[in-house]
């Protein structure tokens, strides 16, 4: 009688990497879902597939804290761009937007369209496809769909502020008055039966540049925006009673406000603590006192005179973002760039129309200069880096990605500028013949900077890619921010803004940084990709202890030291999306990828069956 173990997986040999322990090279064995053994397994184990783990590093699969997949689990549940880099579990339903309570189409507005279009830059078409499909019109029915999707990655909802907004008052009434307060009952009985079925919790949005894309509403923002303090205090109740999460964003342009609203995690002011998640620390070029405000609040709120259990969201890498001409987040925040993009993405001739309106001109250059020229209290803040602004309107730091005039490809803003200024004072040095075309044609009339960025938009509209890098340019300062235990790595937008940000490999990143002060930063790095989340989350996951679920990945430490984030972009067009899309696809870093117990990722190819049997599960909240 044998008394050897019958496994699925054997993994040998690697250095393991679990819930802030120390490092131990063990192998891992896994059979049915769960990890069945670890230890010295020589001899002791047979198994199907036996991976050589020597030289690797095995840790629990990474989290994702805050993306917008909703939509893409629908046309490609094992979300091949998060799993390829070793995420096993992502959170859905950020910002106050999601599928919870179906498509809430009424016959005149197509909530899914108009709410995700420009918040999270998702081409209409793509989103409408999604809305089209949805069969369900309740929270539960939705977690009942979720089960039923083949699901790569573990999944975890909340419920969405906007859609449940919609739902108690109709579209038109969320974005124009306060609820009833039988309305706003509810709302409350929505959320409470929601975390009882198993919602990890419920999102909002407070940023003041989240638009509709739907005429005629395209002056507004999004439901959620239109909440005041009251009833965030109604239905946080709800979630503080329940000791369920709210995730957030704050209301960036008051800091009365934030502070206020922040406060509804105070376990001394409300009596029990409110486990809150906001996002986002990150060190902004325009803004030096941002992160380190952001710190400041996390330490108040976390601190024994407020009692909260607040954690500040920060990326772990350089907040860099591509823009299709004037189609960018970056340009919501700014009224002038705002009205271009209040039009539709195919509409060309609209915005043309605007930019070559007088009063247009006239204002768009005021916006560009201010804070340039004189001495003022506007030059003053730019000079201190103190101004509102992420876009920092800086020439030098924007780049031109794709270009009609193929010669500026590459260039910076600043470059082009220079050229076309010293070819109008007659030199003709080292310029190619479509850069003087373009300087005898169309910018034959251009001055300044604000001359050029007009006139770029004009010729070229989205045939211009550029991007800018606005935030965390200092991988000294993001290695502050992540590893400070006040914070929480996350914000990885993954599955939004498909043109504009490729984050997927944020977690790596994070790893990266972490490693530079070895295997006991590795340790506590894993631990807060991990383990952490899931308690924040109030799931039970993030660990690889004999019993858990099989959520693991093995890394390769020298990969992982040379991946270059920034140089794995890459521009694909996405079948599933009929469009292209920003993606991160380092090579060899993730050797091997292990959701519910089935291999998953392997060699930087998924595994037959990936994205046609379930190999996530729908993680409810612990009750």
């Amino acid at each position: 009688m044998s008394d050897r173990l019958d496994a699925d997986i054997l993994i040998t040999g690697a250095k393991i990497f679990n819930n802030g322990d120390d490092a131990v090279i063990e192998d891992l064995a896994i059979g049915n879902g769960v990890i069945l053994a670890r230890g010295n397994l020589a001899g002791k184990v047979d198994a199907k597939t036996i991976i050589d783990g020597s030289g690797s590093w095995l840790m629990p699969g990474l989290f994702d804290i805050h993306t917008h997949y909703d939509l893409e689990l629908e046309v490609a549940p094992d979300l091949p761009e998060s799993t390829r880099h070793g995420t096993t579990t992502v959170v859905i339903a950020n910002c106050s937007l999601g599928l919870a309570f179906g498509n809430q189409r009424d016959g005149e507005n197509d909530p899914i369209v108009s709410c995700y279009a420009r918040v999270e830059n998702i081409p209409k078409h793509v989103l409408s496809s999604c809305a089209d499909k949805v069969n369900w019109s309740t929270p539960k029915e939705y977690l009942d769909h979720l089960e039923s999707l083949d699901l790569g990655p573990n999944v975890i909802p909340l419920l969405p502020h906007s859609m449940l907004r919609i739902d108690a008052m109709g579209f038109k009434e969320s974005i124009s008055r306060d609820p009833t307060e039988v309305e706003l009952r509810s709302m409350q009985e929505t959320l409470a039966q929601a975390i009882d079925d198993g919602y990890a919790g419920f999102s909002t949005d407070a940023l003041p540049f989240h638009y509709l894309a739907e005429q005629p509403h395209v002056e507004k923002t999004i439901p959620t925006q239109f909440a005041k303090y009251s009833e965030l205090k109604a239905l946080t109740k709800v979630l503080r009673e329940k000791d369920a999460l709210w995730q957030a964003t704050p209301p960036k342009d008051s800091i009365l406000g934030t502070l206020k609203t922040f406060l509804l995690t105070s376990g001394r002011l409300h009596g029990k603590a409110l486990k809150t998640t906001v996002v986002a620390a990150m060190d902004f070029a325009h803004n030096k006192r941002l992160s380190k405000s952001a710190v400041t609040l996390a330490k108040l709120m976390n601190s024994s005179l407020v009692k909260g259990k607040f954690y500040m969201q920060a990326l772990g890498a350089p907040f860099k973002v591509w823009s299709d001409g004037a189609i960018t987040p970056l340009a919501e925040e700014i009224p002038e760039l705002r009205l271009l993009n209040e039009t539709d993405l195919e509409d060309r001739e609209a915005r043309l129309k605007i930019l070559n309106s007088p009063d247009f001109t006239e204002a768009f250059r005021k916006m560009w200069m201010t804070g340039k020229t004189g001495f003022n209290l506007a030059r003053l803040r730019r000079i201190l880096k103190a101004e509102d602004f992420a876009l920092d309107r800086d020439l030098r730091s924007m780049f031109i990605e794709r270009c009609p005039v193929k010669s500026w490809e590459g260039d910076s803003f600043q470059a082009v500028l220079d050229k076309l200024l010293s070819y109008q004072g007659g030199s003709l040095q080292g310029l190619a013949v479509d850069e003087i075309d373009a300087f005898d044609g169309d910018f034959a009339w251009v001055k300044d900077e604000a001359d050029l960025i007009l006139q770029m938009l004009r010729s070229f509209d989205t045939e211009l890619t550029w991007n800018t890098t606005t935030a965390n340019r200092d991988p000294k300062r993001v290695r502050e921010l992540i590893m400070d235990p006040i914070l929480l790595p996350g914000f990885n937008d993954s599955g939004a803004h498909l043109t504009n940000m490729a984050f997927y490999d944020v977690n790596l990143r994070s790893l990266k940084l972490a490693a530079q002060g070895g295997d006991a930063d590795v340790s506590y790095m894993v631990k807060r990709l991990t383990k952490d989340p899931a308690d924040i989350f109030g799931v039970k996951a993030g660990t690889i202890y004999v019993g858990d679920a099989a959520d693991l990945i093995l890394i390769d430490p020298d990969k992982l030291m040379a991946h270059d984030g920034e140089a794995c972009v890459q521009r694909r067009y996405r079948e599933e999306f009929n469009h292209e899309q920003l993606v991160n696809r380092p090579e060899g870093v993730v050797t091997s990828v292990v959701i519910g117990g089935k291999l998953a990722w392997q060699n930087d190819e998924p595994t037959e069956f990936l994205g046609k049997e379930a190999f996530g599960r729908l993680l409810k909240r612990a009750s």
